[in-house]
């Protein structure tokens, strides 16, 4: 017979043969199924996010360049430059083939009577090529139409084409009216292409003289824009770092405000920037899907090698009677190969729904709005790898012992695996203790980030973020422009927003109370210091605190006409106090804020008065360290964002209509970026990521334990019947009932706590990689640690229970005859 026609052979026989073993079967795909379901999914998630994140032609090659302070902690630094800086790097570098520039712009524009806003951008034109992506609709960009007197011509992404215009074709030359200036639509761009993460790009000529007026700054102040560059062939990151730095500090030279005193020059990829959110948790969840996937084969590993011990008396007459040893391994391997087959069908089936659910869970902002994450041809290589490895870890092992050894002594044998050599239980044993030690490393993994989600949860953020609605007012371009013109729109938007009802209180501010306002180095009068004092400044107006529900600590708070003069008077937080005055009475002392000076329409060289003290709120995120900040009258300037919030007795977004109506009815050319409640913001920014982690971590954790207590139960089940003679006999000797039971739970129980012992180990030296994950508990919690070792006890034991009571109920003169 041919070698094909003796596999297929083999392959029939050995699906006959699986089929009379469904119980333990159905347990081996369900092993196989998950583990291979969940590492397709984890390999296609780290495939979109980290190796293939950008549809951009060569993508690898785009790199951003920063000037990274030497006090600075973060990882990155500046990465925007004045015009004037970024073609010096053009014309001096030596490292690279292009270099783009652009800059996000909102803008505001009129579809029936509603006004919209769209976050865009101002792209040059030879972006649009040099990124090498083409428009699904419409025309391509030239150099053209970003010249001074071209026809104003934009361009829009998929996402606005879908979300607001159906997906209609003949939107393509239409005229919308971008800030004031009327623009033709000439390109719609595939849906990947999210560039900035806007929706409307307007091509335009980045050019030396340029100011920050082309995207509604102040007129005089220099434009800053977001850089890309693309390396040359063979040019390594280090390399073009190397000879950014010799620039860089040249233009330190020329431009002295602009660069720290000490700094050095990286060079990192796109994907580096925006893909580090997630990165590491990403990292985190594939190291945990692979011990799943250990768990599972280690799984199936014992249910063959039970079986190949369970069919030696068979394998034995087999080979007597003429079956070659490598004819035994083939028909072995074929059960196995059989197995994965199905449990990998199975699985890609399950790697379907889970990677639709992942796409679901994964928190916004924290992957670049290009990334599609989806089945991608590497992932469904790894897929079959992952099936490959899974049979020969699975089948070949088994295979070898069960076709080798002593032929006599095995057919000699009088019952079931009795000949079965004390070495298989020994892999057995090692096996379940592999499987229950790799669930104890899950375990704990999921029981940190439970452990962080709930202390997150559990944080004084210092103001009461309920029933607040957050609405962002965009102003549209050339309007609005002083302090004087904000405030008589705010003066007339406030009280008619104040008798909506349902609004309790309302007030307007730069930011959001947990991001903390403009950082800015300080000038406090009588002290003396060593190190560079900063704070952080929010703009607000006379109803913040009582908005937000801040207490008033020392002093008084800002009053309506404070407010409306611009006076310099200022509230700060306690930790300001703390830092900047000791122990000493803040009421009356000045402070100077020194990034006023940098600002055309603030007051220059000015010093505020302290009038108040209020309590700390979290200014910097949840898991950092309070900042000291400072609180002063929204007219002292104009340049800056402007925020309502507004405190409602109702459900904050019910009252999101009646916001969006009273503003257009003040202006209809000012529109509201997305109104959310407070609540849902702080949700989305600080809650959504660990909550992410957490539930995929205890999924991959409950499959494990689900896994290990399969082992056990089945490798126990298997070892009850292989050793149902020797029962037996001890039964008919006079061994009670309980001592039977105590003997195979014992036997049971050995490899379990062997497996935690090796687990908390692992776990200690592992769950130090998760640091920067975990909040408001150590790495090594004896509380997780301990609670993990009482589950898989728990689980265990139970696993361990029902084989053990099986064996008591044992009948001695059935045993003896047993086969």
């Amino acid at each position: 017979m041919s070698i094909a026609g003796t596999f297929w052979q083999d392959l029939r026989y050995a699906a006959r043969s699986l089929r009379k073993d469904r119980g333990s079967v159905a347990l081996a795909l369900l092993a196989l199924a998950l583990g291979i379901g969940a590492t397709t999914v984890i390999f296609s998630v780290v495939y979109s996010v980290l190796i293939d994140p950008f549809p951009y032609k060569n993508s690898s090659q785009l790199v951003h360049i920063y000037i990274h302070s030497s006090t600075q902690t973060g990882p990155y630094g500046r990465n925007g430059y004045t015009v004037k800086e970024f073609f010096d790097f053009k014309a001096r570098n030596h490292v690279f083939s292009d270099m783009m520039a652009g800059d996000s712009e909102n803008f505001v524009y009129k579809l029936g009577n509603t006004t919209y806003q769209a976050t865009g951008a101002i792209l040059d034109p030879g972006m649009f090529s040099g990124l090498g992506v083409r428009p699904i609709l419409g025309r391509e960009i030239a150099e053209s139409d970003g010249q001074p007197g071209a026809p104003p011509v934009f361009v829009m992404s998929d996402r606005m084409w879908h979300e607001r215009f159906n997906r209609d074709p003949k939107v393509l030359g239409t005229t919308l009216t971008l800030n004031g200036v009327p623009r033709t639509l000439v390109a719609i761009m595939p849906p990947r292409f999210l560039l900035l993460g806007a929706d409307i790009w307007v091509p335009t000529k980045i050019s030396p003289g340029l100011t920050a007026e082309v995207v509604g700054g102040p007129a005089g102040q220099p434009l800053y824009v977001w850089t890309v560059a693309r390396l040359k062939p063979g040019v390594t990151l280090k390399q073009a770092a190397a000879d950014m730095e010799v620039i860089a500090h040249n233009e330190a030279k020329t431009y002295p405000d602009l660069y720290p005193k000490q700094f050095r020059v990286l060079v990192g990829t796109i994907a580096d920037l925006y893909t580090r959110g997630l990165r590491t948790m990403i990292y985190i969840l594939l190291g945990a899907v692979l011990m799943l996937l250990l768990i599972a084969c280690s799984n199936v590993a014992n249910l063959l090698l039970a079986r190949a011990t369970a069919r030696e008396k068979e394998l034995a007459i087999r080979a007597t009677i003429g079956a070659s040893r490598g004819r035994l391994i083939r028909q072995l391997l074929a059960e196995s190969f059989v197995l994965a087959a199905a449990g990998a069908t199975i699985g890609c089936g399950l790697a379907y729904a889970g990677l639709q659910w992942v796409k679901a869970t994964i928190p916004p902002d924290t992957i670049p709005s290009e990334v599609e994450i989806k089945f991608s041809a590497a992932a469904l290589l790894a897929t079959m790898a992952v099936t490959l490895i899974t049979t020969l870890l699975c089948g070949l092992a088994p295979a070898l012992r069960a076709a080798r050894g002593d032929l006599h002594g095995r057919l000699m044998g009088t019952g079931k695996g009795v000949g079965a050599s004390s070495s298989h239980g020994r892999l057995r044993s090692v096996l379940v203790a592999s499987q229950v030690g790799l669930a104890i490393v899950l375990l704990v993994g999921a029981g940190l980030m439970m452990r962080t989600f709930f202390a997150l949860g559990r944080v004084d953020v210092g103001f009461n973020p309920q029933n607040i609605l957050v609405a962002p007012v965009v102003f549209p371009n050339g309007q609005y422009k002083t302090s004087a013109s904000k405030q008589a729109f705010f003066r007339q938007l406030l009280p008619r927003l104040a008798t909506v009802p349902g609004v309790t209180d309302i007030s307007e501010s730069m930011t959001l109370p947990v991001e903390g306002g403009a950082t800015t180095e300080v000038t406090v009068p009588g002290t003396t210091h060593s190190d560079t004092w900063t704070t952080s400044a929010e703009l607000i107006s006379e109803d913040y605190f009582k908005t937000i529900g801040v207490p008033l600590i020392r002093g008084r708070l800002l009053t309506a006409d404070e407010i409306d003069s611009a006076r310099p008077v200022v509230v700060v937080n306690k930790t300001l106090v703390h830092n900047f005055f000791g122990d000493s009475d803040p009421i009356g002392r000045t402070i100077k804020f020194n990034v006023l000076d940098r600002i055309p329409d603030a007051p220059h060289n000015t010093y505020f008065q302290i009038v108040g003290v209020v309590g700390d709120v979290r200014n910097s995120g949840l898991q950092n360290a309070i900042a000291p900040e400072a609180y002063i009258p929204h007219t002292i300037t104009s340049l800056a964002n402007d925020t309502i919030l507004l405190r409602t007795a109702v459900k904050p977004e019910s009252e999101a209509a009646n916001v969006r109506q009273i503003v257009s009815s003040i202006d209809a050319n000012v529109a509201l970026a997305n109104m959310q409640s407070l609540e849902a913001i702080l949700h989305r920014d600080y809650m959504a990521a660990p909550e992410f982690g957490l539930m995929l971590l205890a999924v991959f954790a409950g499959i494990g334990l689900i896994l290990s207590a399969i082992g056990v139960f089945s490798v126990m089940a298997y070892t009850v019947s292989l050793q149902t003679h020797d029962i037996g006999i001890r039964m008919a000797l006079g061994a009670q009932p309980s001592g039977v039971m105590r003997m195979v739970l014992l036997n049971g129980l050995r490899p379990i706590f062997a497996g935690v012992i090796v687990g908390l180990g692992t776990s200690f030296a592992l769950t130090r990689l998760m640091k920067s994950q975990i909040f408001g508990v150590t790495a090594t919690d004896p509380w997780t640690f301990g609670g993990v070792v009482v589950v898989l006890a728990i689980v265990g034991l139970a696993a361990c229970v029902l084989p053990a009571r099986r064996a008591t109920q044992v009948d001695p003169l059935i045993a003896l005859r047993y086969e």
